[in-house]
């Protein structure tokens, strides 16, 4: 499922390159003509991403309309030529040269301002956002016995961080994903927020999660660059039985929130 950083970076396309002009929105797929067919013709006025969420709102006929859009885990929005018609597109967004193409979401729905407004409430503090509040977060985490690596993958905590995120923060700050949050101390906390700020915002940037340090990279250790889907270079995200970057003890692996964990023991070490 793709992270926060990819949301916010298609928000950023959008907003750059289909706002403010009528654009042509239809649903080749047919799935969603009915819901595209309200706001054809009209404006993008805004794309916001709140964690893993996409709230794409247009300047239509009363009441305004909002399209939400979760990409899911196999859900993708790509930006293609105007004249590339192909798969099955759920919702096309078309400007005239370009168009955004969402394919496969796990949900693609037109809302109202008063339903946006009520899944926005849901939403946890997201560390992409300008408005996010990590006070009130920490005040959550520290009051749960739940240990850090599960509240990382609760979206009502921690807005857009998913697998990925979660073991690369905390391998950096050398926290175990298993104290429990009540354990944490406020400078902890701070330094994982601080660190999700960091990588997630480069992840925008770079359209890619790179997470080791200057002194870890390829380059710096002479190894072969990391070979997977998610591209990047991470301590131990998919590393299960490699040596570790630092202190060259195995990477672990168990199965948390239903999703694969990854640590270094020695780094991370129990409390």
């Amino acid at each position: 499922m793709p992270e926060g950083h990819v949301i916010h970076r298609l928000a950023r396309t959008l907003n750059a390159d289909f706002r403010d002009a009528p654009l042509a929105v239809s649903s080749p797929q047919g799935r969603f003509a009915t819901e595209a067919a309200l706001v054809d013709a009209s404006p993008l006025t805004l794309a916001e991403a709140f964690g893993k969420h996409l709230f794409l709102h247009f300047d239509a006929d009363n009441p305004r309309h909002v399209i939400y859009i979760h990409l899911g885990l196999i859900g993708s929005l790509r930006f293609e030529p105007s004249a590339d018609v192909w798969g099955q597109i759920r919702l096309r967004l078309d400007n005239g040269t370009t168009a955004a193409n969402l394919r496969g979401p796990q949900f693609c729905t037109l809302i109202t301002e008063e339903e946006h407004q009520a899944k926005v409430a849901k939403v946890g503090q997201d560390p992409l956002r300008e408005d996010a509040d990590p006070d009130a977060l920490w005040s959550r985490v520290h009051a749960s016995k739940r240990s850090i690596g599960a509240q990382l993958m609760d979206q009502g905590l921690f807005a857009g961080v998913g697998n990925i995120y979660r073991a690369e923060a905390l391998f950096r700050q050398e926290l175990s994903p298993f104290i429990p949050g009540n354990q944490l101390d406020r400078a902890e906390f701070d330094a994982i927020w601080s660190d999700l700020v960091e990588l997630m915002d480069y992840g925008v940037e770079h359209g890619r999660i790179d997470t080791v340090r200057a002194a870890h990279t390829p380059e710096a250790m002479g190894r072969e660059p990391r070979k997977d889907d998610h591209g990047g270079e991470v301590y131990v995200y998919r590393r299960a039985g490699q040596p570790c970057h630092v202190c060259g003890t195995e990477i672990q692996e168990t199965v948390m929130q239903g999703r694969n964990l990854f640590w270094c023991p020695t780094c991370q070490p129990a409390r």
